[in-house]
């Protein structure tokens, strides 16, 4: 899990992009290494937010993104009255299985980025008071967005980790970096 993305490891645009979505990813990602489950849904600061909910939040975001790039309905579409299901853990989901779906959403963004045929290619916004009516995007703009989105709740996560047992971002990037 990088922190750092080499300019010669992704080769093209699209490369980049998708590096930079992976780094911030495993900013979130690394918040969660060597909690419990409770810990991990502990709510440490003066937030509401914990980490195993900005994990589920971020994964659901990011298959709501590619599912509307794509143009295909989401099979975990949210409503107004489940919204807040975005941000935590319910019944019996685990912070494994959360990691896990989010690999499988990232595996299939990647696919899709990599069998485009261009960047330029566009897709419609949903009809929302918060897009413009009629509003398109670009599959760059998408990447941009989820680099935006992903670091924003890295930062989130390093607050919220840091307050949990001290332990600072490079501190989890040593961490995951040992050998198992």
């Amino acid at each position: 899990m990088v922190t750092h993305v080499p300019a010669e490891a992704h080769g093209d645009e699209r490369g980049a992009l998708l590096s930079f979505v992976e780094a911030q990813r495993g900013g979130i990602r690394r918040a969660v290494l060597g909690l419990s489950e409770e810990q991990a849904a502990s709510r440490p600061s003066a937030s509401e937010l914990s980490l195993s909910g900005l994990l589920k939040h971020c994964a659901e975001c990011e298959l709501n993104w590619l599912r509307m790039a794509q143009q295909q309905p989401n099979e975990r579409q949210r409503t107004e009255e489940t919204w807040g299901d975005s941000f935590r853990l319910v019944g019996e989901e685990t912070v494994g299985e959360v990691l896990a779906f989010w690999d499988d959403v990232a595996a299939q963004t990647a696919a899709f980025v990599a069998g485009l045929d261009s960047l330029n290619e566009t897709f419609p916004l949903p009809d929302a008071p918060w897009f413009p009516k009629d509003g398109k995007v670009s599959m760059r703009w998408l990447l941009l967005h989820l680099i935006e989105e992903f670091a924003r709740h890295a930062g989130h996560a390093d607050i919220v980790r840091e307050s949990l047992d001290g332990k600072t971002a490079f501190e989890l990037v040593a961490l995951a970096s040992r050998p198992e």
